[in-house]
């Protein structure tokens, strides 16, 4: 199963009717940034989808710093702009791969089973010479028929009952940075460290310049899990675990889940305890 695109075939793809492209483009530092760059310059006929606006709901007190969007909305959102359980979905960003990553496992999680990540993002696109536009795109509304794939995401009750079971069979997978996952800085959550029990696989290194690395590099970064343990991934807020989550699947891996809250909802629990320094 192919989870990624290239843009040597996304570029003869701009004239099918039949294809969707979406605009990820975010600064986490400047979340306006993505919509102005979208109005700049895009890749043709895409649409622009806000990471914070559309690909997640307000924040709360529980829930992280990006929470699931409302699924019914999110449904409305790409019914808006043609997409159907037919169409083919391309997601790119700049080329950082979370952010079209976010894009790519909610539309999977809602039942969509035909959407790809653009390799090496915009930045790829046109350092290659491929068109750009500043054109928004028309297109007539469809209907989607939604299927919600509940074994893709893991709840903080399930994740906190995994912590205190300490059971063999399911593992955390931190996909932070090594230095906030062994608690050394933290520049975002008022806490620093990490899930007790969770192993460190940095999320960058799925990736090679933009380009998600292949099957069997994923399979090399993953040689020390149980193919058979259920896999659970989470990183500051659950967008940059979303890379994690599609090399898990690169690599072969079957039960792979997604904490959405991660560990920005792990601590607004102020009983939870929290990890410093390398796993046992």
């Amino acid at each position: 199963m192919n989870f990624v695109v290239n843009k040597e075939w996304v570029v003869e793809q701009l004239h099918n009717e039949n294809v969707r492209i979406i605009d990820c483009r975010f600064a986490l530092g400047d979340p306006e940034e993505g919509g102005r760059l979208y109005t700049e310059s895009h890749i043709p006929r895409a649409f622009y989808f806000d990471l914070e606006k559309q690909l997640s709901a307000p924040v709360k007190k529980h829930g992280g710093r990006h929470p699931l969007p409302d699924m019914a909305q999110f449904k409305r959102e790409i019914e808006k702009v043609g997409i159907d359980n037919t169409t083919t979905v391309i997601a790119y960003d700049g080329g950082e791969g979370q952010f079209a990553s976010r894009f790519w496992w909610l539309l999977t999680y809602i039942g969509h089973d035909k959407v790809y990540v653009l390799n090496e993002g915009f930045k790829g696109w046109v350092e290659a010479g491929y068109p750009t536009s500043s054109e928004v795109p028309e297109v007539k509304p469809a209907l989607f028929v939604e299927d919600i794939q509940e074994d893709m995401l893991a709840s903080y009750e399930e994740v906190k009952q995994i912590v205190a079971q300490k059971s063999p069979s399911s593992i955390l997978i931190d996909s932070r940075d090594e230095s906030r996952y062994l608690g050394e800085v933290e520049p975002i959550d008022r806490i620093a460290g990490h899930i007790p029990g969770a192993l460190n696989k940095c999320w960058l290194e799925g990736l090679d310049q933009g380009a998600f690395k292949d099957n069997e590099e994923q399979k090399k970064r993953f040689t020390d899990l149980n193919e058979e343990a259920e896999i659970i991934v989470y990183c500051g807020s659950g967008v940059t675990a979303t890379p994690n989550y599609i090399a898990l699947k690169m690599a072969g891996f079957k039960n792979v889940r997604l904490y959405a809250g991660s560990y920005s909802d792990w601590i607004s629990y102020h009983e939870n305890p929290v990890s410093k320094g390398k796993e046992n």
